[in-house]
C-alpha cells in the first residue's frame, strides 16, 4: 500500500507548524506587520527548506522582510533542533509568497470583466 504523504511532505510540515509558532511568539519587530508561513518544501535530502510566507500591513517591503527573515534562520533552525527530532536539519531560506497577490489581482479582473459584460447586456 503506498504511502500518503512521503517524509519530505511530513515534515514540511511538521516545520510549517513550528515556524508559524516561533514567528509568532519569537519576533519582536513591530514595523514587520503580519507573518505568515505559507509552506516549507523540503529537498530530499533535507539539506535545505524553502519557507513560503506572506505579509499583512507591515511598513517593511515584503524583500525587506524576506531579509530579515533570513537574517534570523539560524536562529530558528536552532529553535527546529529543539522540538523537531531529526538527523539532519536544514537550512532555511525565506521567500515571499506571491501567488495570494496575484490571486487577488485575477479576481479583480475576473469582476471587472463581469461587471462590463453585464453594462454591456444592460445597453
Amino acid at each position: 500500500m503506498a504511502r500518503e504523504f512521503s517524509r519530505t511532505d511530513r515534515v514540511g510540515s511538521q516545520m510549517q507548524r513550528e515556524l508559524a509558532v516561533l514567528v509568532r511568539e519569537e519576533l519582536d519587530d513591530p514595523h514587520l506587520g503580519m507573518i505568515t508561513i505559507q509552506a516549507v518544501r523540503v529537498t530530499r535530502d533535507f539539506s535545505y527548506a524553502k519557507v513560503y510566507f506572506t505579509v499583512m500591513g507591515g511598513q517593511k517591503t515584503p524583500a525587506e522582510t524576506a531579509g530579515l527573515l533570513n537574517e534570523a534562520a539560524p536562529f530558528f533552525r536552532h529553535q527546529l533542533g529543539s522540538r523537531i527530532r531529526l538527523r539532519v536539519l536544514p537550512q532555511l531560506h525565506f521567500v515571499h509568497d506571491v501567488s495570494v497577490e496575484q490571486g487577488e489581482r485575477l479576481s479583480a479582473l475576473i469582476e471587472q470583466a463581469v461587471a462590463s459584460d453585464t453594462a454591456k447586456n444592460k445597453e
